[in-house]
């Protein structure tokens, strides 16, 4: 086996993470949104008043453009150092939110806008859309699958017949890819978007299968390749391409595409294209997604408790010090990772009735393994989580204590 074969394996699962059970320095976390954080370090309440023509508020003090589009972090402390080293460019959000409206009543964040491939932490979105369709009629959830040709991906794969929520529960808790492109082109590219898009988070991308992005890489995509715009592109031209792109990618059979991408990332890797081919998003959209999917998800009472089930088979919770401290009553969360890639997300619930968030991104690591940074990743999650609960919110425009 090639030096990078164990590597690539996990690659291509794009997360051991969900089966995991237990398991930067420095200028990888600067340039996060600080201003406006007291002296001390405080973490400030991010309540705010947003006036137009400057903003529109919606969806309950979510401040967007006039185009829709989510504004940038509110102004946050930056997270604490990773208490264990990091390499790479990160970002981090982590936040409490109010159940109610979803704004954030305290948080931290490096990097919150910095963009970040999100790898198979896009999954859940799948799973969001899905669900989304089953209300809607247009899935049931007794339809069954074989694994095909066409829509086999990379890393091991479902039996044939598996059904929907087979499907449902190996993509989150395996990370299985094969799952993931079966469900999320059963549902159509789109509506997978338009999880994002419903909520305007205009610089996240989630139309993509995972084969489609590895066949972007591994320069057989005759659309990729012969157009500049896909990195830019935006609703129907998005839309188009991505169908375009897709169609390619299910031209080939996993195991030519596998010995494609091993010579890509032998002899031609290029990390710019990871923000160009991958699902991308940033730490506060992405902790806005899953704040949404969790405590505003639009789902029938029951898509809800199967959603809450099956994200909760998901990578985190024993992980966090919450748990072993008593104080998660529920945890729902996705990893991912890459070739210099990683990812983690999740939402808690306490045992006091707090609701929180996070979403940490690394890309560029110098270990093209990321599995073993988990434990690190962990470490920051934690802090950042720590900070948060601990603490005290300033009440709705009162300035906060000078140190």
């Amino acid at each position: 086996m090639r030096r990078f074969g164990t590597t690539l394996t996990l690659l291509a699962l794009l997360s051991l993470a969900g089966l995991l059970t237990a398991c930067q320095h420095g200028g990888a976390h600067s340039g996060a949104a600080q201003s406006g954080a007291t002296q001390s370090g405080d973490v400030i309440s991010l309540r705010r008043e947003v006036s137009p023509p400057q903003a529109q508020v919606l969806g309950d003090l979510a401040a967007r453009g006039a185009d829709g589009c989510l504004l940038g972090a509110p102004p946050v402390p930056k997270a604490p150092p990773p208490p264990l080293p990091l390499t790479g460019t990160l970002g981090l959000w982590v936040a409490e939110v109010d159940p109610a409206t979803l704004q954030p009543l305290r948080a931290i964040g490096t990097n919150p806008d910095s963009a970040f491939p999100l790898a198979s932490t896009y999954k859940q979105a799948v799973l969001w859309a899905v669900l989304r369709a089953v209300d809607a009629g247009t899935l049931k959830p007794s339809e069954r699958f074989d694994v095909t040709r066409d829509n086999q991906s990379l890393g091991s794969y479902p039996f044939d017949g598996s059904s929907v929520r087979t499907l449902a529960e190996r993509m989150i808790r395996n990370s299985d890819n094969t799952a993931t492109d079966i469900l999320h082109r059963r549902v159509g590219l789109p509506a997978v978007q338009n999880v994002a898009d419903d909520l305007g988070l205009c610089r996240t991308r989630l139309i993509l299968p995972t084969r489609d992005w590895w066949v972007m890489q591994a320069g057989l995509s005759r659309t990729f390749s012969g157009t500049g715009r896909w990195a830019a592109a935006t609703g129907g031209d998005r839309e188009r391409l991505a169908l375009l792109i897709d169609a390619d990618a299910r031209a080939y059979r996993a195991d030519y595409l596998q010995r494609r991408l091993d010579d890509y990332f032998d002899r031609r890797y290029d990390p710019a294209l990871d923000l160009i081919t991958h699902n991308v998003s940033t730490p506060y959209e992405f902790g806005t997604l899953v704040a949404s999917e969790f405590l505003r998800s639009g789902l029938s009472g029951t898509s809800q408790r199967w959603q809450r089930q099956v994200m909760a088979l998901g990578y985190g919770k024993s992980a966090l010090k919450l748990t072993h401290r008593g104080g998660a009553a529920y945890f729902g969360g996705k990893g991912g990772n890459g070739w210099r890639l990683l990812t983690y997300s999740g939402y808690v619930e306490t045992t006091d009735g707090r609701h929180l968030v996070y979403a940490f991104m690394q890309r560029n690591a110098a270990q093209t393994y990321t599995m073993p940074n988990t434990r690190r990743a962990f470490a920051w999650i934690n802090a950042g989580i720590q900070a948060v609960l601990d603490a005290p919110e300033t009440p709705v425009g009162a300035s906060p204590a000078a140190p």
